[in-house]
């Protein structure tokens, strides 16, 4: 049984961990190994948000989420175990969004206490102190990379349209609205290099679809479903998605692109 929404990575072809609060407020997990899912494992923690998960490496997993102090909190699979909890500070009001746009690097954002846009990135040695990237969030942020070097985030405005501001190793885009009605925080993944896919739940609590195809933004795609949480979305491999979300019985719901 879920009390949040999930977060969903994959850090190699055919295979997907995902991520989930608990009824205990505990952070759980669940991985496709390729053939099954295992089955569920509390990791513990005490989780205020939903939980983002990031992978710059095969075998290696970086989970984060907001803590009962609103501090960001971070866990690591290190290949063999997991890291005790840790605490980076801060002040969140919502969930974190976390990619990784290059071995070793790992960009995080989240809506700060003004609702602005705040972004932190892993170099290899350290974290980084808050940019703040303005904006008025009324959603988490959802991030992809679409190359090295390369972010898109996305968030839902003041309008409950969906907004998107990119990176690409130059000064950041300026905020570009893509429409939409979102009832929920987006979520964001990259397949391929220039291709983006973004999740939603609408008004009618359906999950919607648009993609960056390398050109375009795609029309508004309703993909039916019941949903009460925000949806994640995860790639295995080229021309793959994976989609998870709680349904109206909160249990976990995955939908598949193959």
């Amino acid at each position: 049984m879920l009390s949040s929404g999930p977060g969903a990575v994959s850090w190699g072809p055919n295979r997907i961990d995902m991520f989930y609060t608990g009824q205990n407020s505990h952070l759980w997990h669940r991985a496709w190994d390729g053939t099954q899912w295992t089955g569920e494992d509390d990791r513990g923690g005490v989780l205020s948000s939903s939980p983002a998960a990031a992978s710059w490496g095969a075998n290696r997993l970086d989970v984060f989420f907001r803590g009962q102090n609103d501090h960001l909190w971070h866990r690591a699979w290190n290949g063999s175990q997991w890291t005790n909890e840790e605490d980076l500070g801060g002040v969140l009001t919502s969930s974190p969004g976390v990619v990784s746009r290059a071995p070793y690097h790992i960009d995080m954002f989240y809506r700060g206490q003004n609702n602005h846009l705040l972004h932190r990135t892993w170099d290899e040695t350290q974290w980084t102190g808050e940019e703040d990237l303005g904006g008025v969030l009324s959603s988490s942020p959802a991030v992809a990379s679409r190359g090295i070097n390369s972010l898109d985030v996305f968030f839902r405005g003041q309008n409950d349209h969906l907004w998107h501001r990119a990176w690409d190793a130059s000064p950041w885009t300026d905020e570009e609205d893509l429409g939409g009605v979102l009832s929920s925080d987006p979520a964001a993944v990259s397949w391929g290099p220039n291709r983006i896919d973004v999740f939603y739940r609408g008004q009618n609590d359906h999950l919607w679809h648009r993609a960056w195809d390398g050109a375009q933004w795609t029309g508004e795609e309703d993909l039916g479903g019941v949903l009460s949480t925000a949806p994640a979305v995860s790639s295995r491999g080229p021309n793959r998605l994976d989609v998870f979300y709680a349904g109206q019985n909160n249990h976990l719901w995955h939908r598949s692109w193959s």
